[in-house]
């Protein structure tokens, strides 16, 4: 991968095997040298300024001639991973470029978590493609002409695993898909990839071949989905659900609503919407959980802090939502006031119509002292250093290998634009 593409025309000819891929070009390969595997999203940069990125099997094909029958010095660099220095201190390596040959780095991993692959995009293994070499999932190179897309939602519904993505891009144009696309994956014990290995995705396309708006709808601007809950009716039949929400191109919120797949259209349809300002409604990731034979779904952003009844009905009816706020009863983050018992004790509780607590809400009680930071509910911190950290969105769930509740997150900013994930 390299910051240019070939066409796809030259890509569909060495997918069909008419012309030898490795033919001119020099394989590098860079894998963990804790496990053997190659690493995506490494990059490799010449003298000059060239700059190369492995694919998702850590592969990177070589084809700039002047390159060829050189000695080349790369550097290699790769965010949680690190190439060890030379004498001068340059982390990189000297390798001769000869067409037909490879070489093999191995890379120190500093994260915790492993990088395996990209499940969306362009190219995900194209130079693996260029050296002929056979990827593991279907389609390697472009699917459903999607090129990118935001953060993803997901669900086993009908017996797949089912995924929804937020604003996705495409080669044809700037202005892409802004109403939600979808995809389904068959899940392992079915036939599907170990996860281990990858993910083919079957997305749902428009008479055009890119993929289609899964879930449009009324007013202007995008529509963003969240709550993504599967649950049985009164008849036993399954029925999946989202939250949705409607906003104007300076992202301002000025609807939401829920909607729900329908099987025959094989997209969302509008089930009702309400004001933008109520405090509960489905949104982040769901889980399921019972607590004194009640089963509830609880909606998370790195913490539960909504809840609502396990049924159709009441996931439909905003009156049943509870959220877990420090609030008076009908509270609102817009003018919050924190309720206390008679002895001064902050009353932390479920409650009907009451904002739950969120970082914003919280962050404003304590600027405003209606809290004291030894009463903050939310309190997320760095185990090596101690650090707060703030979450911005994630998922709770019950692990049953380690017995625990486990949360995974996007940081709020940190020492990245756009945030760290912690667990």
């Amino acid at each position: 991968m390299r910051s240019y593409w070939l066409s796809g025309c030259l890509l569909a000819v060495l997918m069909a095997g008419s012309v030898s891929a490795a033919d001119g070009l020099f394989a590098i390969r860079v894998l963990d040298e804790q496990t053997g595997r190659g690493v995506p999203l490494v990059e490799l940069k010449t003298v000059s300024q060239q700059r190369f990125f492995t694919d998702s099997a850590g592969v990177v094909a070589i084809r700039e001639p002047e390159l060829f029958g050189q000695s080349v010095f790369f550097s290699i660099s790769s965010h949680g991973y690190e190439f060890p220095k030379d004498g001068f201190g340059f982390r990189g390596k000297q390798i001769k470029v000869e067409s037909g040959g490879e070489a093999t780095l191995k890379i120190k991993r500093l994260n915790i978590a492993e990088r395996l692959y990209r499940i969306t995009g362009a190219g995900i293994y194209a130079d693996t493609v260029l050296l002929g070499e056979k990827p593991p999932i279907a389609q390697p190179l472009l699917n459903a002409q999607v090129t990118g897309s935001d953060s993803v939602i997901t669900a086993i519904y009908r017996g797949k695993l089912h995924w929804f993505w937020g604003d996705t891009n495409r080669p044809k144009y700037p202005l892409g898909l802004y109403h939600v696309p979808g995809a389904t994956s068959q899940l392992p014990k079915d036939g599907g990839l170990d996860p281990a290995v990858g993910v083919n995705l079957d997305y749902f396309v428009g008479d055009d071949g890119f993929a289609k708006a899964m879930c449009k709808m009324e007013g202007d601007g995008p529509t963003w989905s969240g709550g993504l809950t599967v649950l049985k009716d009164s008849d036993g039949r399954e029925r999946m659900f989202c939250g949705y929400l409607k906003v104007r191109g300076n992202f301002d919120v000025y609807a939401r609503g829920i909607a729900e797949f329908d099987d025959d259209r094989r997209e969302f349809v509008p089930r009702q919407r309400f004001d933008k300002d109520v405090p509960l409604y489905p949104d982040g990731h769901p889980l399921r959980h019972k607590v004194d034979g009640v089963e509830y779904v609880y909606f998370s952003e790195a913490a539960a802090v909504m809840r609502v009844r396990a049924t159709v009905e009441a996931l439909n009816d905003l009156s049943q939502y509870e959220g877990f706020s420090c609030l008076v009863p009908g509270g609102r983050e817009s003018s919050p006031q924190v309720e206390r018992d008679s002895a001064g004790k902050v009353v932390w509780s479920w409650k009907r119509d009451t904002a739950p607590i969120r970082w914003s809400l919280q962050e404003k009680l304590l600027k405003s002292g209606q809290l004291k930071p030894e009463e903050a509910w939310l309190k997320i911190a760095d185990a090596d250093t101690g650090k707060p950290v703030i979450a911005h969105a994630g998922s709770v769930t019950w692990n049953e290998h380690r017995r625990h509740w486990v949360s995974v997150f996007t940081q709020h900013f940190g020492s990245s634009l756009l945030g760290e994930i912690w667990y």
